[in-house]
């Protein structure tokens, strides 16, 4: 799934905004020589990347766990089994914070809020049958039961930032 070039316009004013109101202390380890652009992050962002994902119980107590993410159309995408507890917190307060981290290399940090794309028993999301599709061909069509088994969200972020201390070892940049 590539992203269109509107999807990469919104990605990259929501990475620009976003260190532009960080705190000056992130500004001088995260600048323009250390990130990446929406292109090249979406480059880089491809199959299962792991999250640490970070909820909030109902006593206002934080909960970090992992999940599968997939960098579909500019955003994180991530599931976990309908009867989790995460599923629980998500479902009273879907407020969420996600970090990708690989080694020294990179660090993706994402704030904002879920959507449910499968709810139980409600409506799907309009693209729900796409983003299915693409996670039945990557976990395989008989891995869940993906009606009753799973619930899948989008990360709608408010913030985002990506760390890279040296870009061109992740890859080529469009330029280059």
């Amino acid at each position: 799934m590539r992203e269109t070039p509107d999807e990469l316009r919104r990605l990259q004013a929501l990475l620009d905004a976003s260190l532009a109101r960080s705190t000056a202390h992130l500004r001088s380890i995260i600048n323009s020589e250390r990130t990446l652009t929406a292109e090249q992050l979406t480059r880089v962002l491809t199959g299962m990347c792991t999250l640490a994902l970070s909820t909030v119980t109902a006593n206002g107590e934080p909960r970090i766990s992992g999940v599968d993410g997939h960098f579909l159309h500019g955003t994180w995408h991530f599931g976990t089994a309908r009867s989790s507890a995460k599923a629980r917190h998500l479902a009273a307060r879907p407020a969420v914070s996600a970090a990708h981290l690989r080694g020294e290399d990179l660090g993706v940090f994402t704030h904002g809020t879920v959507e449910t794309l499968n709810p139980p028993g409600g409506p799907a999301a309009a693209d729900w049958p796409e983003l299915l599709a693409h996670f039945r061909d990557f976990y395989g069509h008989h891995a869940f039961d993906w009606d009753n088994d799973v619930v899948y969200y989008r990360l709608h972020p408010h913030w985002m930032t990506a760390f890279a201390p040296d870009p061109a070892r992740l890859g080529p940049t469009p330029d280059q």
